[in-house]
């Protein structure tokens, strides 16, 4: 029987909603039907299937897989983790393709599904194609089968093969996601002194959000490495593809000067590499790429878009202001490709080793800019894309120069600001950094000026 999926849930890069409000079990057992379909048509035949600990993925997760196996697939299932325990399931099991039951770093009462088929992506078209398969009913038949495998600790192990760093005094917040079971087994192998936080997986977040790009959701690891003067502090989100982290005086390192820190041990080996940041990056991330010998490359944001670019420019590593840090192939041993921040923490803790110097001092090193968060404006769906290209138009005729890689993204002599368009929320979203407050203010007043040109009102 066709089922039509709510076009709200069909985002850009997974699919993603609120259960009870437009997500629910026929859709996941509709999803199952036709990802599998989508399996089927690209030879495969065994799908990995994971799930995080919200209170609503038990069902999707069963009814994901009745679904899945209805539509001839047979069905590896791996439990509860971190989405990147999936991918990389999916990477090394005999697998054609692995879904992530996940709401990520949503709110309680979201949930979803991330999706990888032949070690790639599943996004944009690809999940637009997903809905018209389940509105036309056009499913494969048949009859799989349903395993189990353990691969918790084979991921671990993995995630330490190689392990560079020194011995740490570290906090972790897991933030009662679901990274909270593998991490205490990471740290249990680490050398050092380890001070876990809320891994205990809870769907409720009882503690506090999981999301690590909200700094009021670090406070419990802020007040921790204060407390017992820890060396730093490292935080995940709810599914443990972002990470966060916090110095020894408790200040926040965001996604981008995680990155910089991130580069020099690879850049050591792979002289010349790509580099991937994207477009809500800071500039001293693209000068500091540069300065290290490595060619800089600007993407759109999104962690579908960024491993996308990864492959394109053959980069061995990667990352978003959010958190997303990508590894590849040849980076001081390698990784997958994809979005881990349990491997990008461990990968942290190696750069701080060989960098001679503690966390707290590469940060204070870094130059003093001034930024915004994400800047958040409520729009029209229906304008959301339109907006952009009125002020892309604008600009472009007033002969200023534009990259247009993910929105708009204009460089001043003062600093810089950007206009985009969200994928996953019907907002536009701006960001802007200068040397100093005086000059936000004028790059943010440019920014207001281009929205009430196209009648969108700033608060």
């Amino acid at each position: 029987m066709a089922h039509v999926l709510s076009p709200a849930i069909l985002r850009e890069y997974d699919i993603r909603g609120t259960v009870g409000r437009n997500l629910g079990v026929a859709d996941a057992v509709a999803i199952g039907r036709s990802f599998a379909t989508r399996v089927r048509a690209a030879g495969g035949t065994r799908v990995a299937v994971g799930r995080d600990g919200r209170l609503s993925s038990p069902e999707l997760e069963a009814a994901l897989v009745e679904g899945l196996i209805a539509s001839s697939v047979d069905v590896v299932r791996i439990g509860i983790g971190p989405t990147p325990m999936l991918y990389y399931a999916e990477a090394t099991l005999d697998v054609d393709a692995g879904v992530h039951v996940t709401g990520s770093h949503n709110p309680r009462d979201d949930n979803g599904f991330k999706m990888v088929l032949g070690h790639r992506s599943f996004y944009g078209a690809d999940v637009l194609d997903l809905a018209r398969i389940a509105a036309a009913g056009d499913w494969s038949e048949g009859a799989g089968t349903v395993s189990q495998a353990d691969v918790l600790d084979t991921y671990v192990g993995r995630l330490l093969a190689g392990y560079a760093g020194g011995a740490y005094r570290i906090g972790w917040d897991c933030g009662n996601g679901a990274a909270g079971p593998a991490v205490e087994r990471l740290v249990a192998q680490l050398p050092g002194e380890h001070h876990l936080l809320h891994t205990t997986v809870d769907g409720r977040f009882p503690n506090h959000h999981p999301d690590p790009t909200e700094e009021a959701n670090l406070a419990d690891l802020q007040a921790l490495v204060r407390e017992k003067r820890l060396d730093f502090g490292i935080a995940f989100d709810g599914d443990g593809d972002r990470i966060g982290a916090v110095d020894g005086e408790g200040r926040v390192l965001w996604g981008d000067q995680l990155l910089c820190l991130l580069l020099p041990p690879v850049l050591a080996e792979l002289r010349g590499a790509t580099v991937v940041a994207d477009v809500k990056s800071s500039q001293f991330v693209f000068d500091r790429i540069a300065e290290l010998g490595g060619k800089a490359v600007m993407g759109a944001t999104g962690h579908s878009l960024m491993k996308e670019a990864m492959l394109a420019h053959d980069a061995p590593i990667a990352g978003e202001l959010s958190g997303h840090i990508f590894f590849g192939a040849g980076a001081n041993g390698g990784w997958y490709g994809f979005d881990d921040a349990l491997y990008a923490a461990v990968r942290l803790i190696g750069a701080v080793h060989l960098s001679g110097r503690s966390l707290t001092a590469l940060r204070s090193a870094m130059p003093a800019l001034v930024n915004t968060p994400d800047l958040r404006f409520p729009v029209d769906p229906a304008r959301k894309f339109a907006v952009i290209d009125e002020v892309r138009a604008r600009l472009e005729a007033a002969g200023t120069p534009v990259v247009a890689i993910d929105g708009v993204r204009v460089t001043t002599l003062t600093g810089w600001w950007l206009l985009r368009a969200s994928n996953t929320q019907d907002v536009l979203t701006a960001r802007a950094e200068a040397g100093n407050q005086a000059d936000l203010d004028v790059l943010l007043a440019q920014i207001d000026a281009e929205l009430v040109a196209s009648g969108i009102a700033r608060d």
